[in-house]
């Protein structure tokens, strides 16, 4: 019994042994796998990246303020009835163009009209009782007295004459000045009181844009600098004027300064009470190094750039083309260009395109021909 039970545990120890040391063979064969993968990964040269680049331009960039603002008509009217009338006429269609003096609305004037023959009977008669008494008080027929009231007669017959040509007038509603109508307010036959709107009027050949900017831009500006104005509503549209005035008063509350330019609007198509943005042009230039804004790789802790440096080889000679990797300090944008105003110098090249994809250190081969146009001033293309 104590023979097998020997025999037994000596079974279990030589197999326990040869597991042992398959385990321990299996160890070292992959150890050695994973030191030869360790170094053939510390050989491994990563393949060039093909690149396009871009030359780190110099140059002169136009100074300007920015700031949003809204257009406002150089002359504009609620056109409104000056008395309560009904309404007799009306002579213009919404919409159109009218001229300074044309009708626009007649209201019902036939009790003025009735009233104004009176006036001017009574006052023809007055005259010719004024006539007559200088014809008598020549010849002392009559007294002074009687001639003062003939000629005070005639004088208020003549007034009567002339306010009740004024009522009618008022009731005569045309445009006060040349420009353009809204919609209509009124109907044919409707009685309207004095104060209601029947239309808007509006002289758009030019037009105002009032905007603010903060005070400390105010030493920078006066009249007759040059503005730019854009909408969203017209793309690609650009409108160009000069301040007129800025306004004598900070507000209290913004610290801004309200600011006018008056500019051409052909075609109409600013309209009063639209959203615009003014770009005002100042008379200097900043000197500015400027990149592709492609060029940039963007990070919470710092923008960097990568640049292309000839990599020297054994021999001393150029062995090829690798980038490093530069943070940048970043200015003022401007179509597909960026300012950089610090990190860069003059002509240095950069990777213009696919920076996400690079590593510091890494070979590049450069390749503009598919490298695309950068523009100040790119225009979207059309559909």
């Amino acid at each position: 019994m104590k023979e097998n039970e020997l025999h037994m545990r000596k079974k279990i120890f030589y197999a326990v042994l040869v597991l042992l040391l398959v385990a321990g063979i299996l160890a070292g064969i992959k150890t050695l796998q994973i030191r030869a993968m360790i170094a053939q990964g510390q050989q491994f040269v990563m393949p060039p990246e093909v690149v396009t680049s871009f030359s780190v331009q110099s140059g002169d960039w136009e100074r300007s303020l920015q700031a949003i603002g809204s257009v406002d008509a150089v002359q504009g009217v609620t056109v409104t009835a000056e008395l309560s009338g009904k309404v007799e006429t009306i002579a213009f269609v919404s919409g159109s163009r009218v001229a300074a003096g044309d009708l626009l609305l007649q209201q019902d004037a036939a009790v003025e009209q009735a009233q104004l023959r009176s006036a001017q009977a009574d006052a023809e008669l007055a005259r010719v009782d004024f006539e007559r008494a200088k014809a008598l008080i020549a010849d002392q027929a009559i007294s002074r007295a009687e001639h003062d009231n003939a000629r005070a007669k005639l004088t208020a017959a003549q007034a009567q004459v002339e306010n009740n040509q004024a009522v009618i007038a008022r009731k005569t509603i045309r445009a006060p000045f040349a420009g353009r109508l809204g919609i209509r307010q009124v109907d044919l036959g409707q009685v309207i009181n004095d104060g209601q709107p029947i239309v808007t009027l509006q002289a758009l050949d030019n037009v105002f844009v009032n905007f603010s900017l903060p005070q400390q831009d105010l030493s920078l500006l006066q009249p007759g600098l040059a503005v730019r104005v854009t909408t969203d509503a017209l793309p690609g549209v650009v409108f160009t004027g000069r301040i007129t005035v800025t306004d004598p008063e900070v507000d209290r509350t913004t610290r801004n300064i309200r600011v006018q330019a008056r500019l051409e609007n052909p075609g109409e198509k600013l309209r009063a009470g639209m959203f615009v943005n003014i770009q005002v042009v100042l008379p200097e230039t900043a000197a500015v190094l400027t990149i592709p804004i492609t060029a940039v790789l963007y990070a919470p802790y710092s923008d960097s750039v990568f640049v292309i440096e000839e990599q020297p080889g054994e021999d001393g000679k150029p062995a090829g083309q690798a980038v490093k990797q530069k943070f940048v300090t970043l200015g003022e944008k401007r179509g597909d260009f960026v300012v950089v105003t610090s990190g860069l110098t003059a002509g240095e090249n950069v990777v213009s395109t696919g920076v996400f994809k690079l590593r510091n250190g890494q070979g590049v081969v450069i390749d503009n021909k598919l490298a695309p146009e950068f523009n100040l001033n790119p225009k979207p293309a059309e559909g």
